[in-house]
């Protein structure tokens, strides 16, 4: 096991494209960091970057404490995990297992030992002698974990490894994927568009946007506390809701009512904005609550807010129900409320809850 650290890593195409742009980042030995964005942000390159299947313009690349910037990824003893498994099709799992150990002349009675073990951990035993062909899309990303794991590398590296599963069954390898990382504790780093991955398996998430990191945090923290406007948009199903304002004395003036700020959300509030400053109010979803008493958007007592929104659209989960108020709004609600599309629903909120961001520049966080 070995850290992995990324300093000021840059990578540069010859069109002048710029796919990671001088991010730094530290994997902590043992730990699982999950980078996570949207397509096109940097996140698979900078993974490969790490791999040695992608050339590092500037920076510097350690594994071990060791600079890796020139060495051949076969020489990185670092195991990757593709998307689409890359198994091959003509050998039985275990030759599939094997390959590697063998290209490395171990002895036969290791690679046995290792080959059993780790198909144990990864319940494969049964299925050590078929070829990937008659395999499930779940065993053949069992087998493909396989393969990495009997290597015993010093890391882990996974390129969006679930995307290509059903929806249980990203649900049943996420379980997978825990367990083996509490028994092998191997330093990982992980790739993934989708948000659930990324706050169900991290240690920490990396939350890159065009090439860098916006925010490098604890999953709950990331949630709890995004550092930015883009943080806050990404993070989060259904989305938080972004509502345009301005600040006044005492509140900020939004499309949907005036939202006090006293209590928790003026001590939060940086002390650098002053009244006319333009902001984003965030709310989550599941900040709603029904309540009576709404009036039309305005400022409940005390800093209680309420309003009352006419239903758009509802969609039941059985747990849960989303409720969406027009193109500003949606509402995580107990599904016993019963409410429907054309209803008026009084609202109620702590803006306590509330996050608060600059309306220019990099949507930074205010509150």
């Amino acid at each position: 096991m070995a850290t992995i650290e990324l300093e000021q890593v840059t990578k540069r195409y010859p069109d002048g494209h710029e796919a990671v742009k001088g991010i730094d980042l530290r994997v902590e030995d043992g730990e699982f960091l999950v980078l996570v964005g949207p397509s096109g942000c940097g996140k698979s390159t900078a993974l490969r970057m790490v791999a040695g299947l992608e050339s590092i313009t500037q920076g510097t690349l350690r594994i071990g404490g060791r600079p890796m910037n020139r060495v051949a990824a076969q020489d990185r003893d670092i195991a990757m995990v593709f998307q689409n498994y890359a198994l091959y099709p003509h050998m039985t799992v275990r030759a599939n297992m094997t390959f590697s150990l063998k290209m490395k002349n171990m002895r036969k009675d290791e690679i046995a030992r290792r080959v059993q073990e780790t198909a144990k951990l990864v319940e494969l035993e049964d299925h050590l002698d078929r070829k990937p062909g008659s395999l499930s899309g779940g065993q053949r990303q069992r087998v493909a974990m396989a393969r990495a794991i009997v290597r015993e590398p010093q890391a882990f590296l996974m390129d969006e490894p679930l995307s290509n599963l059903d929806a249980k069954l990203r649900v049943d390898m996420r379980g997978t994927l825990t367990r083996l990382q509490d028994r092998l504790a191997t330093t990982t780093l992980y790739v993934t568009h989708d948000q659930v991955e990324a706050m169900t398996l991290g240690d920490r998430v990396a939350v890159m946007r065009d090439g860098t990191i916006q925010q490098l945090d604890t999953p709950q923290s990331v949630y709890d506390r995004p550092a930015n406007l883009f943080v806050a948009g990404f993070i989060g199903s259904p989305a938080m809701n972004l509502l345009d304002g301005v600040i006044e004395d005492g509140a900020v003036s939004t499309a949907l009512g005036r939202i006090p700020v006293e209590g928790g959300l003026a001590s939060r509030l940086d002390p650098n904005v002053t009244r006319g400053t333009r902001v984003v109010v965030g709310i989550r979803p599941e900040d709603f609550a029904t309540g009576a008493g709404g009036g039309g958007g305005g400022a409940g007592d005390g800093a209680v807010w309420t309003l009352a929104p006419r239903v758009e659209l509802v969609e039941s989960l059985g747990s849960d129900l989303l409720v969406y108020f027009g193109e500003r709004l949606v509402a995580r609600l107990d599904p016993r409320c019963g409410a429907r599309a054309g209803d008026v629903v009084p609202l109620v909120a702590d803006p306590a809850r509330f996050h608060v961001f600059a309306a220019e520049g990099d949507g930074r966080r205010l509150a």
